[in-house]
């Protein structure tokens, strides 16, 4: 788990030079921050599962396995990209890993992961989804309707708020009312809040969830109470007129960074050493900047390609 967070954010980090300085076709939203949300939903689950994303979703993605070089080639609109360079930085998907979409529209995943979630119960086979979506979207009506169904039909969904304290540019205490991890109370379903940035604590929930889930108890309910360390979007401060948080509150929150707090536990526990958790940066950051170098070069997709995305 250590590894698939410091992939995440070893790439995160690449996606944010290149935009700096100008190399992407369009804006990023980055995951970094919450890696141990999406690392630690992601480690119960196998490509039969099924998850949903939101416009921050390359976390999600890497940690359900999805193909780094691709990503990358996907976000600067190369025809190799996973979605052959269609789909952008907002849309990493691959089917075949149960990466089923990652949705700009605030929200969006969630009635995909119900339906997957009863696909999958109809099938027998024991698979599981999990929408991840954002504090932002827990007050959209799906989440009360996908709550409604999946608690009646006892669907295999597992619906996980990432609750990073702002919902763009609002304070979420500004535009959420009450408790989000209270919400599946109304519909019967077990939820709980937890630490985000806790690897071991998200682990654990997931593990119940999942568990529950797969055993036909059904839903679960997941507020994880993270924080972003970059803003909403990549180059806002170009058409913000003001900050919408202050510089000493993100220094204040880096003091929780997830990835710092699993090392410091991984060193005390004496499963790695400074060196060694020196050496698995390094090596993963060579490993991401050769995808991310790789993906400059491939090519754009041919414009015939437009054709198999036809809809009739």
């Amino acid at each position: 788990m250590f590894r698939r967070m410091m992939l995440i954010r070893k790439a995160e980090e690449r996606l944010a030079s290149d935009f700096k300085a100008g190399e992407l076709p369009g804006s990023v939203h980055l995951y970094i921050g919450q890696e141990a949300v999406a690392v630690g939903i992601c480690a119960h689950l196998a490509a039969s599962d099924y998850i949903t994303s939101t416009h921050r979703g390359h976390g999600h993605y890497l940690a359900k396995d999805g193909d780094l070089f691709a990503m990358f080639a996907e976000v600067r609109g190369r025809s190799s990209g996973i979605c052959g360079g269609m789909g952008g930085s907002m849309h990493v998907a691959d089917m075949s890993k149960g990466i089923i979409g990652a949705n700009g529209i605030v929200g969006g995943g969630i009635g995909l992961a119900a339906g997957a979630a009863l696909a999958a119960q109809l099938d027998g086979n024991g698979a599981v989804a999990v929408a991840f979506f954002g504090d932002g979207a827990s007050a959209q009506g799906v989440v009360s309707e996908a709550l409604n169904i999946s608690a009646l039909w006892k669907l295999p969904l597992i619906l996980v708020c990432e609750n990073n304290g702002y919902s763009e540019f609002s304070p979420t205490k500004a535009v959420i009312s009450g408790n989000i991890a209270d919400r599946g109370a109304a519909y019967g379903v077990p939820s709980v809040a937890v630490d985000g940035n806790d690897i071991a604590a998200m682990w654990q929930a997931a593990h119940e969830a999942i568990d529950r889930a797969r055993s036909g108890d059904g839903p679960t309910l997941i507020e994880a109470r993270t924080y972003r360390f970059h803003g909403h979007v990549e180059g806002e401060a170009g058409f913000l007129k003001s900050k919408y948080r202050t510089d000493e509150e993100v220094d204040e929150r880096r003091d929780a960074d997830p990835i710092k707090r699993f090392a410091a536990e991984l060193v005390s526990r004496k499963v790695l050493d400074e060196a060694e958790i020196e050496e698995i940066s390094r090596e993963i950051g060579a490993s991401v900047d050769d995808a991310a170098d790789r993906a400059v070069n491939e090519p754009w997709p041919d414009v015939s390609s437009l054709e198999s995305l036809e809809v009739r």
